[in-house]
Parts: structure tokens; sequence; C-alpha cells
């Protein structure tokens, strides 16, 4: 008899809608003894069966859903079937958008919790987030190596988010050989190069893809300033959209030297760019005080909030940034500004740069909103697979 997971009274309305996670207040017991990371059945308070998860001991979430079939294993073929049925939607933005690299499997929203798999060419990275993905490891990646017999497999599961789940960090070569220092990758008709083995995340944000290209829209004759610029993507973009000069901020002088070469590597003209190793928060003042301004600023940051509890100042730092960059900008001029906080609804991040604006004392117009490419679907039932904001703001 299987290992039964058994909610407390009331608590399996958010299963009944397919939201794939069961936290520990909904918890009544756990009927048997599992593994971290083990499938058990997950029953109502009356013994109703209503989904199939792997028990998490260790995290608020206890249980991941895997299936919503009483009848489905979760091995080799689960895996396969999950695998094969997120394959259409890559391939079709592959063509349609001359890709060779993207994001393959986007956890929840592709059914499989806690797994993250990018496609970068020839390579597939690998980060396994919770601990049901860790304990199916080796299934999973038999049914890589079934589908996707030519590529090879690295592993970057070295995020901090694994300890809550109790995990260790891992990262290494789990099949093939080691990705090159810089991977080369085509996106939208840009070359680009990818730390794999050291970069952030999985080497590259191929959720920003969207607004990279959109960039080249509001590019031409501009004076640019891109902020938290990482390997220069959006720099890339507004050189091919012919704006007048660069400036790539960051505080990463590997990351900004990549940032150079991706732009060498298009043939663009070096002379336009600049790049700067610094703090954004601290660069913003000092070029407020000088007097400098720009016609365009890109400012995509780092994620300021981990937790509910961190939801305040999160929303202090993204107000105080956003209004720095008014103040910067000519009349008229353009702020694209993101934030890849899934706690930072829309709504409250167009809020925050509403306040921006006042304390700026500048008047703004949203005229463009973006999100996440769409290799990173968000289910209907898991709201929180939206994590990606973005918004072009004209201010005046």
């Amino acid at each position: 008899m299987s290992v039964r997971l058994v909610l407390a009274k009331g608590r399996e309305k958010s299963l009944i809608r397919r939201h794939p996670w069961v936290f520990s207040g909904a918890v009544a017991r756990l009927d048997g003894k599992a593994q971290r990371g083990e499938t058990v059945d997950i029953v109502d308070s009356h013994g109703q069966w209503l989904a199939r998860g792997a028990w998490s001991p260790d995290s608020q979430i206890r249980a991941r859903v895997w299936s919503w079939q009483q009848d489905e294993s979760i091995d080799i073929e689960f895996f396969v079937r999950r695998l094969r049925a997120a394959q259409p939607l890559r391939e079709w933005l592959a063509v349609r958008d001359n890709l060779d690299s993207y994001r393959l499997i986007a956890g929840e929203s592709d059914g499989l919790p806690g797994v993250t798999i990018d496609r970068f060419g020839q390579i597939l990275v690998l980060q396994l987030l919770s601990a049901g993905a860790e304990y199916q490891r080796a299934a999973l990646i038999a049914a890589l190596q079934q589908l996707y017999p030519t590529c090879a497999i690295y592993d970057r599961s070295d995020v901090s988010v694994r300890k809550k789940e109790g995990l260790p960090l891992t990262q290494g070569v789990v099949l093939g050989e080691a990705p090159p220092p810089l991977q080369p990758i085509t996106e939208h008709g840009m070359r680009l190069l990818v730390d794999i083995q050291t970069g952030h995340k999985t080497g590259y944000y191929l959720d920003q893809r969207d607004s990279r290209l959109a960039t080249r829209r509001y590019a031409a004759g501009q004076r640019v300033l891109n902020c938290f610029s990482y390997t220069g993507g959006f720099a890339v973009s507004a050189l091919m959209g012919n704006c007048a000069h660069v400036t790539s901020v960051d505080t990463s002088q590997a990351a900004l030297d990549v940032a150079r070469q991706n732009i060498a590597l298009n043939g663009l003209d070096l002379t336009k760019a600049s790049f700067v190793r610094d703090d954004v928060f601290k660069l913003l003042r000092r070029y407020r005080d000088e007097g400098e301004t720009f016609d365009l600023i890109v400012m995509d940051p780092p994620k300021f909030v981990e937790n509910k509890n961190q939801l305040a100042g999160a929303c202090r730092g993204y107000k105080d940034i956003n209004m720095l960059a008014m103040q910067l900008l000519n009349p008229g001029g353009t702020l694209l500004t993101f934030s890849c906080s899934g706690l930072m609804s829309t709504e409250l991040f167009q809020k925050i740069i509403a306040d921006a604006a006042l304390d700026a004392q500048r008047d703004v117009q949203f005229i463009e909103q973006f999100r996440q490419a769409a290799d990173h679907p968000v289910i209907a039932s898991y709201p929180e697979g939206l994590y990606l904001k973005g918004f072009a703001c004209r201010v005046l």
C-alpha cells in the first residue's frame, strides 16, 4: 500500500482546482513513511484520492503534484510523456523566431514541478529545485537521453532554494563533455555568448528574449543606459536598433567583458558602447548629481524579494531605482523597467512605478507591457508561474 498524505478538513479546494502545491498548513498527517522526494498519494480528509505528488518534509510546500491520474506511475515513461508534451511549443518558437536556445521545461507549467531545463544548442542545462525533482533525477535523465540522444547534459542545481528542500547544491557534467567557457547561441538575429558553467541561473536570461527584441523599437538615435546589464543582451539589441550610444552598468567585470565580446561578435561599433563596473544605485545618484541625462534607460534588476517578509523592502528598492531612472531621462524619454520577483504582482509593480513618478516629479505614460517569453508558459491553474513583468514608460 502506498504512503498517503492526508489533508486537513476543507483544505482540498486548491487541489480540486489543480493547483500543484500542498502547503504544510494543509497537511493533517502522513500515513506511512516516505523518504524526502518520494511519491505519495494525496487524499482529502475522507480518504478521497486527489493527486499523486512528491513528499518534501523540510519545505513549507510539503508536496508538489506530479499527476492528477490515479493510475499514472512516476517513472521514466512518465518523464518521456511530459517532455514530449512540452516539445511542440518550443519547436514552433524555434522555427518562428530562428532560435537554437530556449526553455524546454518550465517547472509546474509543464507538469514537472521543481524541474527547469534550458537548451543551449546541443547542451541541456538541468536545474532540480525540489525534493521530488531530485528524487527522480535518474528517471528524468534517462528520459532526456531517450529523447535527446545527441545532447550533452549539464547540472546547474547550485541554487540556494534547494536548501529549503533539505538538498545540497550540485553542479557538473551529467552526460557528454563539459560546456565550453562561452557557448554561442542565436536569438532574434543576435549572436550571444553564454557562460553555462558559472553564469547567472542556467547561464542566461532566456525569459527576457522578447523584451530585448522590443528594445530595438525604442533605440534609434537614442542615448541608452543599460542597468544591471549582465552580458549585454539589451546593449546588443539597442545597437542593432541603431542607438547613438549605450552605456552598460554591472557589478561584475566578467559579465561586462562578455558584453564587450557580444557586441564585437555581432559586428557592431564598439565606439558606441561604454562599460561601467559600479553599483547601479550609487551610479544613478552620481549621474543625477552630475546632471547626466539619457533618452532610453533599461532597468532589469535581479530579484529583490525571496519571501513575503521581504516584500515591503523590495517595494522600496524598486521605487527608489525607478525614481532615479526617471530623474535621468530627458523629457519624452523611455524607461523599460522590469521585475522578476514572483511575489511582486503586475498591479503592484505598476503602482510602484506610479509612486516613483510622483517622487521624481515626472509624469509617466505606460505605453507597452512585457512578460516572460512564450517558452516560459503559465498554466492556468498555477498563476504563480507568471513571475516576470515589465513596462515601457514614456517619461514626460
